[in-house]
């Protein structure tokens, strides 16, 4: 047997449990959806635990961990796959929103002494202003075009920030608030409410309630009309101006979702680092956290939430490796897509798409041939 039929039968077996999963909770009734969300809400407060950072992050502190990367990847993740997952749209430069939502914590924080649940209304509010300025006039191009164009924009950001020294030029923003303390409120023997220095469990506890709000926000809209107008995009932009969808202003909303998430991110993550520079928004950011969307299965927010876990807590993992980690970790990612090339857990929709050839992205991945499209492609040259 080939080595290429083995790796068939492995991902077909894969695929076959998945979907069972997937039949079985469609029927479910709703107690049921309800017990199980109430039980992964339990087991995120419950990951700080010592005797679980003791297996999955032996070399750093995994409250820290939780919170850096891997919390703020997931967040990211979430709002990335909104405009790369959901409308099909190319974004390189994802990390300007996180950077515009960092930016506005420190400066509001810093000199105009408002709080962190004001600076965080206004980071979000910012931050989707600003995809609207980067989509209005850029959405009409596609692809590669596009995918140049936010890369652009992602740098123009950062070389900003960096050369403008009423923001703190190369040296950024030192002395950002924290987010305002509630004492006497304790859950597994952690003051949930202090936020301080030394405890990254507090700022834990906050990420999993934002993102819990998150997720429930962005599970609304892909339900909603507008959820079946991206995914008509994301198939064939064409055919749906040509039903009537009014595509630039889909996208447009998009960008402007995505955005406000990666900068209620940005808000949060810089309430708990004290201090921020330029150099924190590098676009190898953007890179990682469209690493972690299209390996978890764009379109899919579970699938998207596991592949941001992975992507930020398989380095940490292997950090007693020293230099070698990051062979182990491009190793691991390699594999995994060799064997799910469609994502550990991608839509249906997008696995569809995957199969006839449009690469799961839309216009993004049309010339990208899917696996059953290569076999035809292949039989009909014989």
């Amino acid at each position: 047997m080939s080595t290429n039929t083995t790796i068939s039968h492995r991902r077909n077996a894969v695929g076959a449990f998945i979907e069972n999963v997937r039949d079985r909770w469609a029927t479910a009734p709703g107690w049921q959806r309800w017990t199980v969300y109430i039980l992964l809400f339990v087991i995120a407060l419950l990951l700080p635990s010592d005797s679980i950072g003791q297996f999955m992050s032996p070399y750093s502190d995994w409250a820290s961990v939780l919170f850096f990367p891997i919390g703020t990847y997931v967040v990211l993740a979430i709002g990335l796959n909104v405009v790369v997952g959901q409308a099909g749209l190319l974004d390189l430069g994802y990390v300007a929103f996180f950077a515009i939502g960092g930016y506005t914590m420190a400066m509001f924080g810093t000199k105009l002494g408002l709080n962190f649940w004001e600076i965080l209304i206004v980071g979000v509010l910012l931050s989707a202003v600003s995809g609207v300025v980067l989509g209005g006039p850029t959405l009409r191009l596609r692809g590669d075009y596009l995918a140049i164009v936010t890369l652009g924009f992602g740098e123009i950001v950062r070389q900003t920030a960096e050369n403008t020294d009423s923001i703190g030029g190369p040296r950024g923003i030192a002395g950002i608030p924290h987010p305002p303390s509630i004492d006497g409120v304790q859950i597994f023997g952690v003051d949930i409410f202090h936020y301080g220095v030394l405890d990254p469990r507090p700022y834990y506890y906050l990420l999993v309630v934002v993102a819990t709000a998150i997720i429930i926000f962005v599970k609304r809209w892909e339900k909603s009309r507008v959820g079946r107008a991206w995914a008509a995009i994301r198939e064939d932009e064409d055919a749906a101006e040509v039903m009537g969808v009014p595509t630039f202003k889909f996208k447009l909303l998009a960008f402007a979702i995505g955005a406000s998430i990666g900068g209620a991110m940005g808000v949060v993550w810089a309430g708990k680092t004290i201090s921020i520079n330029p150099n924190d928004f590098l676009f190898m950011l953007s890179a990682t956290i469209l690493a972690a969307v299209v390996l978890g299965g764009s379109g899919n927010i579970p699938g998207v939430i596991l592949g941001a876990f992975l992507v930020a807590w398989l380095p940490e993992r292997f950090r007693g490796l020293s230099e070698y980690r990051i062979l182990v970790f491009g190793a691991a990612l390699v594999a995994l897509m060799i064997f799910r090339p469609e994502g550990l857990l991608p839509s249906r929709r997008r696995k569809a798409e995957l199969a006839e050839g449009t690469g799961g992205m839309g216009s993004m991945g049309a010339e990208v041939p899917g696996p059953e499209t290569q076999a035809a492609a292949e039989g009909a040259a014989k």
